[in-house]
């Protein structure tokens, strides 16, 4: 028996054509309701009727024109992060979906919130393999928090008032709809939406009360905090918890923004190449560990090996809004469903009984060994990372922006910057390369005021490079640093440690950096001393339009402390005990 596609039947009219919208249309208002203001899109005709929706909101809702799909979402990812709404991003269908997939398992890592907006094959010619269809339900299924189809134009302001609170709510992340472009130019007659608040979690007394007894028989307990849901008040109560009760306060993987790294209570952040005295400590001396939002992923747990699976060796809180993580991984002796403003209000509760008294050595000594981290290590060649980094440090004011993508350039950042606000950082967990540049772009339209610095390696950077265009065209002035050694670092340094001297598909030969950027009429220059660096960035902070800074750092200098021949060394001193 043969099954006959259906098509659509047409909407009947109403009796005032003034009450008719179309698909396009009906989603651009709903958009605007919730509060939308950016749309990041690379424009494609299977979503011409969103389009013409937006144009009706022209004045509201800035359509930020990119040149990949993949900037695109990773600008609607660092939106999200920036502005705590979800960042909206539009693409085609088929190419334009693969594409911005980059960014959509970001935010999903991330916990951020994000909608993805993709133009679908017409109704009529769904599973027919039709002109770039793909099913995005199988696509996004397993990276995104709910992906959906809008076939029927009257039920948009319910899907996108679902996609707008399942984006926000609990573990924040990215919800995918997709758009059948016939849907988009139907004209329908449908109610909108009407925006209410988000359900918020907050801890029970009971369980306040546990966590009071906890502290009370702790010796060397730690505070970690970060994941979603944070904000600058967030952090100021966080701050003062940790004040009142003597807790010393690290930070997750690339959410070290979250707390002021100068405050007396901050000790460092846990992940890749931590302090080596913090690690230590998580691993053989912490006695209660109080875990704020972070899910203590692989890059947070150094490969899952601080905390103990699936018994932690010690008393472990685990604090989060959403339900379905807190066991995940770890199971914990205490578990806290709660947004973590909410967690800190309900700390009030919680007596400080001497602990910062008690705990004042342990504290102390965690945050002399963070400050003494902080200073540059003698690296081979003429440039110093150190030292770039702490000049941005100090001379930039602290709201700066500072973005990143992935590579062994990042350690230097992580390592020797301080962040003094929240929202000072702007790096993917999930490691995704080529994320600084369109990460600083968003950074500079969301808050024009802000200075912004884009840090990428010269493989990170080329990733999406283009999008300097997009940057020129939208006015956002932004200085890129771009960290040149010629290599995929961290992949060489890898190579050197577990198959030295096996130099394979690392190499790189890259254009003239400054050159390339003045082609999109952004000024710079190359900085090959560690001497030059200062009055470069003075410079690059004075210049209209944006500012390249190539910085040509020896191969030599791989990390803070080891060299390129040391780790290949290491690798041959491996091989030759095996």
């Amino acid at each position: 028996m043969s099954t006959v596609l259906e098509k659509p039947k047409k909407q009947a009219l109403p009796e005032r054509d003034d009450d008719l919208r179309s698909g396009g249309r009906i989603l651009a208002d709903q958009l605007r309701l919730l509060g939308a203001d950016t749309v990041y899109c690379v424009p494609g005709e299977s979503f011409l009727g969103l389009l013409e929706g937006l144009y009706a909101h022209r004045d509201e809702i800035k359509v930020v024109t990119c040149r990949h799909e993949s900037g695109a979402s990773n600008m609607a990812d660092a939106h999200g992060k920036l502005t705590g709404k979800p960042g909206i991003c539009a693409v085609t269908r088929g190419p334009g979906a693969t594409n911005a997939s980059n960014g959509v398992h970001t935010a999903y890592q991330d916990s951020t919130p994000m909608i993805v907006l993709i133009g679908q094959v017409g109704r009529n010619m769904l599973d027919r393999e039709a002109f770039q269809e793909i099913d995005y339900r199988r696509m996004f299924g397993e990276m995104a928090k709910w992906v959906a189809q809008i076939d029927d134009a009257r039920r948009i302001p319910e899907y996108l008032a679902r996609a707008w609170k399942t984006a926000t709510s609990g573990r924040p992340g990215p919800v995918v709809l997709a758009l059948p472009e016939d849907m988009l130019t139907d004209n329908v007659v449908c109610e909108d939406l009407r925006p209410t608040a988000l359900p918020g979690a907050a801890p029970t007394p009971a369980a306040m009360t546990h966590l009071g007894e906890m502290l009370k028989q702790a010796q060397k307990p730690l505070l970690v905090v970060g994941g979603p849901s944070w904000s600058p008040d967030c952090a100021r109560k966080a701050e003062t918890f940790a004040e009142r009760t003597g807790l010393p306060v690290a930070t997750s993987f690339r959410c070290q923004d979250y707390v002021d790294n100068s405050h007396e209570n901050y000790v460092g952040v846990i992940g890749i190449a931590p302090l080596p005295q913090l690690r230590r400590r998580m691993l053989e001396e912490a006695d209660l560990v109080i875990a704020v939002g972070p899910r203590f992923g692989e890059m947070t747990t150094q490969g899952y090996s601080l905390l103990g699976i699936p018994n932690p060796r010690m008393t472990f809180a685990h604090v989060h809004p959403a339900a379905e993580e807190l066991g995940q991984v770890y199971q914990p002796d205490l578990s806290i469903v709660s947004d973590p403003e909410a967690f800190f209000d309900a700390c009030l509760t919680i007596e400080s009984d001497g602990g910062k008294e008690r705990w004042h050595q342990w504290r102390r000594a965690q945050r002399d060994d963070y400050q003494a981290f902080l200073q540059p290590t003698a690296v081979p060649g003429q440039m110093n990372m150190g030292n770039v980094i702490r000049q941005i440090t100090e001379t930039m004011p602290p709201d700066t922006v500072i973005t990143n993508g992935a590579g062994n350039y990042t350690v230097w950042i992580h390592r020797f910057h301080e962040h003094l606000r929240y929202r000072t950082q702007l790096a993917p967990t999930s490691g995704s390369m080529g994320y600084s540049v369109p990460a600083a772009i968003a950074a500079k339209l969301a808050e024009p005021d802000r200075e912004v610095v884009s840090i990428a390696g010269d493989g990170c950077f080329l990733m999406t490079g283009q999008e300097l265009a997009t940057a020129r065209q939208h006015g956002a002035d932004i200085i890129y640093i771009v960290v040149n050694n010629g290599m995929y670092g961290t992949i060489r340094m890898h190579q050197e440690r577990h198959h030295p001297s096996h130099v394979i598909g690392t190499d790189l030969v890259n254009p003239d950096f400054v050159a390339y950027a003045a082609a999109f009429g952004i000024a710079g220059e190359r900085v090959e001393k560690t001497e030059a660096f200062a009055p470069a960035l003075e410079r690059a902070r004075r210049s209209p339009g944006g500012y390249m800074i190539e910085i040509i750092v020896d191969p030599e200098a791989l990390t803070p402390t080891q060299s390129l021949t040391a780790a290949r060394d290491q690798g041959l001193r491996a091989l030759a005990t095996a």
